[in-house]
């Protein structure tokens, strides 16, 4: 097992990967560096070994892949990891570390948005984006994470060895914080600076089609991990409407003692049966979220041992 490892997600980073490793190994002199390559058609791959990182490859196109593929194979007391953008200097990362190994911190989040972010990001839909995810995070999850899609974070065993990956791409950064949050695990924020990317260097991010699944995504988590609320606010929205509808249908039978419009009427009664299947729905979503919860806590004493072991 490693003491510290960096881990570096890569895809067409020549013009930076070289310097990113480097950085790493001075930042970080004993730990071990893997850069795994998602594909790419530049020397990304062949820079980096150059660089002295251990390169190793994900054929399956997407970050979520190649951060599956880097939590299944590399076992480590921390992890770190960082983009190979070159826009997260490593000088923070020692103090990131002495969280995991020292603090018990489970996952450190590389905080960008309140130092440089907003001044040095050229994307202004980029800053909108950030800002509308951490406070949508915040206010459903009552949580107070500072940066939720930094791409620079610090992780414990046991977080990586319990977490189960299910995104594909960008939006595995909103599900690593919701998966921390949701779970009671011990989440840190560590101030960082950030750089925007050098010239020549272009982003993989697709402002819309990316943001759009992140938003999915928080959606779907919210569902999972919080089903009464989201059951309840489903059923409140239904129940609004069909009273809404059905109150003109009880003015007109008061007035004239006859019901012209049979069909608003069975419409709304479907709408308000709805809505209390839906506070049913939750109700029972919620005992099984947190026989859910119970069987996390076992699994994370298991890895907890297995961790022991394996440091011997």
């Amino acid at each position: 097992m490693d003491k510290i490892a960096v881990l570096i997600p890569c895809y067409n980073e020549e013009k930076t990967i070289e310097k990113v490793v480097k950085d790493s190994i001075a930042a970080l002199p004993d730990a071990k560096i893997y850069v795994y390559n998602n594909n790419s058609s530049d020397r990304t791959a062949e820079l980096a070994e150059k660089a002295g990182a251990i390169v190793r490859n994900e054929y399956m196109q997407g970050k979520g892949n190649v951060i599956r593929r880097m939590f299944r194979e590399i076992d480590a007391e921390c992890y770190i990891m960082i983009d190979g953008d070159d826009t997260y200097p490593m000088d923070s990362a020692p103090e990131m570390v002495d969280l995991v190994l020292y603090h018990n911190a489970d996952m450190v989040v590389g905080d960008r948005l309140s130092s440089t972010y907003f001044e040095e990001n050229k994307r202004p839909f980029h800053n909108a984006g950030n800002s509308l995810v951490r406070g949508a995070i915040n206010h459903l999850f009552h949580c107070n994470i500072r940066d939720i899609m930094t791409g620079m974070r610090a992780f414990s065993y046991e977080f990586v060895k319990s977490y189960p990956v299910l995104s594909t791409g960008f939006e595995i950064e909103t599900e690593m914080t919701i998966h921390a949050v949701a779970n009671n695990m011990q989440i840190e924020n560590v101030i960082i600076e950030y750089r925007d990317r050098p010239e020549g260097s272009v982003s993989k991010l697709n402002t819309f089609s990316d943001g759009k699944r992140v938003i999915e995504t928080i959606a779907r988590l919210f569902r999972d991990y919080k089903p009464m609320m989201f059951f309840s606010i489903l059923g409140l929205i239904l129940a609004a409407l069909a009273i809404i509808f059905v109150i003109p249908v009880f003015h007109e039978y008061n007035i004239s003692g006859y019901v012209s419009r049979f069909p608003t009427l069975i419409v709304c009664c479907f709408t308000m049966l709805a809505a209390i299947l839906s506070f049913f729905t939750g109700s029972t979503l919620s005992g099984m979220a947190i026989t859910r919860r119970r069987e996390f806590e076992i699994e994370l004493n298991r890895i907890h041992d297995d961790k022991m072991r394996k440091r011997g």
